[in-house]
């Protein structure tokens, strides 16, 4: 491992990349590399001044935005380690991943923390909005809000103040924790990650020799920061790399993300599925479906001209200067995939999991194989748990730098996820190829995947529904791109009160929506729909998930 890793890499951009274009707010604030630099001293001036020590967790919450780029470089750079906190969480789970990681400050948008209740974080330092450079609350008798006025003239510098001389970043070992990445928010389920710097500088590195960016050139970031996958690649790495990085802001739409695109023109994009199957549906689909075009595409010389177009038009919806669109999170519609490749569209399937920092594959869309994950990373080795990892399907196990040092406070969770020889077990089910190629063939995993990138995990919701009256059992599935509970009714109930259907069928929305106003937005529940029967178990009495799941 490189001396000091990722923070070497930090170091080297703020003096290389000064007058460079950081960071921008979508339509709004633009801030250079110095200026980054100065407000990552002044945030460090900060920390000493409230006794921030190496080590310490900083938990740090709001959508994707200039302020928090700053606050998660300043952190890592000062051997803080980093909590960031998906902002559609509700107070509740917010309020346990502060007091669970035992982070010291915290550092929220205005808006997020009026849904907070500062009085259920009592070990919190304080509370700073990163909106305004503001001390929201002091719990340390006026000492917070004295040394984030003293820090102001930094934290909202523009840039005339930061000396590239002044960069002291403590010494980092390669297992000195970096991240703790909560995989959910509820205290029942959460599962903090323990990312180690090796993780995220292996990733790093891995993207700087593999993939492609300049200095200047332009990223989109619209995943949520608060987990891996966009945080390594819209944000970290081009970092790195000298980039101009504009952060979405708002609620990722396709609408709103469509027109980022247009404006910003990034050279390459991060996606999910979810996106880019909702833009074919609406951009590509209604062509196709046209009786020109459909006649077009069967004579063999003119199709190659349609596609051709559609392919350009499809291009331009992206902002038109991409090299290359990276899809993860989830598998791709194979009809989307299929056709995507035979107009030639730039893109490609990797594979990953928090746990992994994220990467565990990829492979450039020039050299992708078509229904695959990618190629197995540099620095991890993989092992698929079968008689015949080239033909039949078994777990996916790996192994390397990019993997997490276990599980916060869950020895359980960790001995579960590692086995005696070092594997760590994915939940993944899939093959492999003669080039390392991976397939994946199913998930024994649960987690479904939110529209703008957030994990969803169905046992959350299903507690939630569980608990109500009237229900004796459900079941969360995502149908049609949409999250749909098969909810099996308490019958002792409602033959006790005497409930016709048409009655049943009206409690179960009353359920829907009073689950809805518990769960996160991202999670909310689209439909709600009566299951006739209980549903067939396993004998540990476990729900055989997979025969529900369409």
């Amino acid at each position: 491992m490189i001396e000091n890793g990722y923070l070497s890499l930090v170091e080297t951009t703020l003096k290389e990349n000064t007058a460079l274009n950081a960071f921008s707010d979508f339509q709004g604030e633009t801030i250079t590399y110095g200026q980054v630099g100065e407000r990552i001293l002044g945030t460090h001036q900060l920390f000493k001044e409230i006794g921030i020590q190496k080590g310490d967790k900083v938990a740090l919450i709001g959508r994707n935005m200039t302020s928090w780029g700053v606050v998660y470089i300043a952190t890592i750079t000062y051997g803080a380690v980093i909590v960031p906190i998906l902002p559609d969480f509700n107070s509740a789970d917010i309020h346990h991943i502060v007091n669970h990681s035992e982070s010291k400050v915290l550092f929220s948008t205005d808006l997020l923390f009026d849904k907070l209740d500062e009085t259920k974080m009592t070990k919190l330092k304080g509370i700073m909005s990163i909106n305004r450079c503001a001390s929201l609350v002091d719990n340390m008798s006026g000492m917070f809000s004295k040394a984030v006025d003293k820090a102001k003239e930094w934290l909202k510098g523009d840039g005339s103040n930061f000396d590239v001389e002044k960069l002291n970043f403590p010494q980092i070992g390669a297992d000195d924790l970096m991240v703790l990445s909560y995989t959910s928010g509820t205290s029942g389920f959460s599962k903090g990650v323990l990312l180690p710097h090796r993780s995220i500088w292996s990733n790093i590195v891995y993207a700087r020799e593999h993939l492609i960016l300049k200095p200047e050139e332009r990223v989109v970031s619209f995943l949520p920061l608060a987990h891996a996958y966009g945080c390594l690649f819209e944000f970290l790495w081009p970092f790195t790399v000298g980039c101009h990085i504009t952060f979405l802001t708002r609620t990722p739409s396709p609408q709103i993300i469509t027109q980022a695109f247009r404006e910003v023109k990034p050279h390459i994009i991060l996606s999910v599925p979810l996106i880019l199957e909702k833009i074919f549906k609406k951009r590509v689909q209604p062509q196709l479906e046209e009786f020109k075009v459909k006649t077009l595409t069967k004579i063999p010389v003119l199709n190659k001209v349609v596609y051709s177009k559609i392919k350009n038009k499809l291009v331009e919806t992206f902002g038109g200067e991409f090299r290359e669109m990276i899809i993860g999170g989830a598998a791709l519609n194979k009809d989307v995939e299929l056709f995507l490749r035979k107009i030639g569209f730039p893109f490609t399937i990797g594979y990953g999991m928090t746990e992994c920092g994220p990467l565990i594959s990829y492979a450039p869309w020039t050299e992708s194989k078509k229904f695959s994950a990618g190629q197995l990373v540099d620095r991890m080795e993989v092992k698929i748990d079968s008689q015949d990892p080239y033909n039949i399907v078994g777990e996916i196990l790996v192994k390397g730098e990019n993997t997490l040092l276990g599980y916060y406070k869950n020895e359980e969770a960790t001995n579960e996820i590692f086995d005696e020889e070092g594997w760590l077990h994915t939940g993944d089910l899939g093959v492999i190829d003669e080039d390392d190629f991976i397939f994946i063939k199913g998930r024994s995993k649960n987690m479904l995947l939110g529209a703008s990138g957030q994990n969803i995990y169905p046992e959350e919701i299903e507690a939630v529904i569980n608990s109500m009256e009237y229900v004796q059992e459900c079941l969360v599935r995502d149908y049609e791109g949409k999250l749909e509970a098969l909810i099996y009714p308490d019958y002792e109930v409602t033959d006790s009160e005497g409930l016709n259907k048409a009655q049943i069928e009206q409690k179960l929305q009353n359920i829907k929506k009073q689950a809805n106003e518990l769960l996160p937005s991202y999670m909310n529940i689209q439909k709600a729909t009566l299951f006739p029967e209980e549903f067939e178990k396993t004998p540990k009495k476990s729900i055989k998930r997979y025969k529900y799941i369409k």
